[in-house]
């Protein structure tokens, strides 16, 4: 259970006394661990009259902002407080920083210096560098670390962490390594950690990796650090190689941790993997949280275990809006488009609400079963009921639903119709429709906003000449292959991934860089002939 105000320096002994003189003081400090203590301890103050004593006020508003708390009920306790202090201040700052709100943060922050008395000190700063962190503002951010210079408070090691992580996480690198560099060796592992994050959110893993490498101290954040840039980065066997190390440096992993875990196994579609890790979940009690839950469910569909999948989902049925979402899309990705609809339609009937994502998943449903009049209702009710409006993803599962259906004059209007612009992956499904269908009018007027839209890939010249092909245009056909050619496009490879014996091998198509290529090849061009036979 989480004690109350751990967080919290101890109090002068003039406060200590005058809270063990108060018996609902004293009940705030001992024995609130919930809301509901906190609610009943709250109406005794202001029964008595004791709320109205600045001390008593900032107890309520502290486990209110806190992680066991209720922001939204702490900004009530806060708006009722008569000249809050510095304390006050900078709890419900912090509070609204580390929330889903982190705008309110900076609205505080400026009230409490234009409407207020109260200076700003040491610990303001770091919870308001932390919300322009989290919203991506660091060009703002900036106009604070100037104040934080005037103030002769940027030698702080606490603002400067927090600095560090404001800049790293904005992507702003120059700025980040300037601060970093500046006094490296006296930075402690929060600012390293900070660097590590923002290297590998910013696409630089290796470089990541090599800070990682170096740092003298590390804790479970490090790793964290570490694995998720590796997930985020595409490197899914590295993510899965450092956990091992993480595990031979006899680090307690988090459930951040398995999560990234999750999403390495997921995209590799390695099930042995992922099972352990499930396993491992459990067996150390880990808090089964909503994104954890996610996470789970969402790997078991990603490697094509839809019945453990849905074992999972009906284990935790309070698991949250993210839960339903995974489920639906994994039903609707893995074959079973029915069993996704019906789920949809039980998320409806529930306490929950449908959100964007949900809608994208019965709209894949209907796309996968061939089902037109379904995914036009779906798309109707999104927007009429719902009030969701449509994103890009919700436009092209209707492309696919109707181009695959043979509706390419509606699917053309649909994206010409659009209130945003089409991408090159919009029209290129329109234009992989009319292959299938074999109409070269609308593939013609598509693939001109394929190549408009992503000029140096080839996807949407090869399709052209497909269309012409079918069409036994084949001259037509040949000069869309020797565009390529003139352009010097290259396609990507494509690469798949099999697991064996609980090892993932990942094969690149004309690729013979695996280990065991030598005995592969020969095996492939045996059944390769035993098919010819055959046919």
């Amino acid at each position: 259970m989480l004690q109350s105000f751990s967080c919290l320096k101890p109090f002068p002994n003039s406060i200590t006394k005058f809270i063990s003189d108060q018996p609902c003081l004293s009940l705030l400090e001992t024995k609130c661990t919930t809301m509901n203590d906190l609610k009943k301890i709250h109406a005794q103050l202001i029964k008595t009259g004791l709320f109205n004593d600045i001390i008593a006020a900032s107890r309520v508003l502290a486990f209110s902002a806190s992680p066991a708390g209720d922001i939204n009920y702490a900004c009530s306790v806060f708006t009722r407080i008569q000249n809050p202090n510095l304390f006050a201040w900078n709890v419900i700052i912090r509070g609204f920083s580390r929330s889903s709100n982190p705008q309110i943060a900076i609205s505080l922050f400026i009230d409490m210096l234009v409407y207020s008395s109260v200076e700003p000190g040491r610990l303001t700063y770091p919870s308001v560098f932390k919300a322009y962190a989290q919203l991506g503002l660091a060009s703002d951010g900036r106009q604070l670390h100037g104040r934080v210079i005037k103030q002769g408070l940027d030698c702080d090691q606490f603002i400067r962490n927090t600095m560090v992580y404001m800049y790293a996480n904005c992507g702003l690198l120059s700025e980040a390594w300037r601060m970093f560099d500046e006094e490296e060796m006296e930075l402690d592992v929060v600012a390293w950690n900070s660097m590590v994050m923002g290297l590998a959110k910013c696409g630089e893993i290796d470089e990541s990796r090599r800070l990682f490498d170096k740092m003298a101290t590390r804790n479970t954040v490090s790793w964290n650090s570490m694995i998720s840039g590796y997930v985020r980065n595409g490197k899914f066997l590295e993510a899965l190689d450092l956990f091992q190390e993480m595990q031979g440096e006899n680090v307690r992993p988090s459930e951040f941790t398995m999560v990234s875990l999750l999403n390495a196994c997921a995209c590799l579609g390695a099930i042995t993997q992922g099972k352990w890790v499930h396993d491992y979940v459990l067996s150390q009690n880990f808090e089964l949280n909503v994104i954890l839950v996610t996470a789970i469910i969402d790997m078991y569909c990603k490697c094509g275990d839809v019945e453990k999948a849905l074992q999972v989902f009906r284990t935790y049925p309070k698991g949250g809006l993210s839960c339903w979402n995974a489920m639906i899309l994994g039903l609707a990705t893995n074959g079973c488009e029915q069993e996704a609809i019906r789920l949809f339609s039980k998320l409806e009937s529930s306490s929950l609400e449908p959100d964007y994502v949900s809608f994208i998943g019965v709209l894949m449903a209907c796309n996968h079963g061939g089902m037109v009049d379904r995914a036009r209702q779906y798309f109707s009710l999104m927007t009429e009921k719902y009030k969701i409006k449509p994103s890009i993803k919700h436009y092209s599962c209707m492309v696919d639903v109707l181009g695959n259906a043979g509706f390419l004059e509606e699917a053309e209007q649909l994206i010409t119709s659009m209130p945003i612009n089409g991408d090159a992956i919009i029209w290129g499904s329109l234009l992989s429709a009319c292959r299938k269908h074999g109409n070269v009018e609308i593939a013609k007027r598509a693939v001109k906003h394929v190549i408009e839209l992503d000029p140096d890939e080839s996807s949407g010249y090869v399709l052209m000449s497909n269309v012409y092909a079918a069409n036994k245009q084949f001259e037509e056909a040949i000069k869309q292959r020797l565009l390529v050619k003139e352009k010097q496009l290259e396609k990507e490879p494509g690469c798949s991934l099999i697991e064996v014996n609980g090892e993932v091998h990942e094969f690149v198509s004309g690729g013979r860089l695996h280990p065991q290529a030598k005995e592969i090849y020969p095996v492939l061009n045996e059944l390769k002939l035993i098919l010819q036979y055959k046919e």
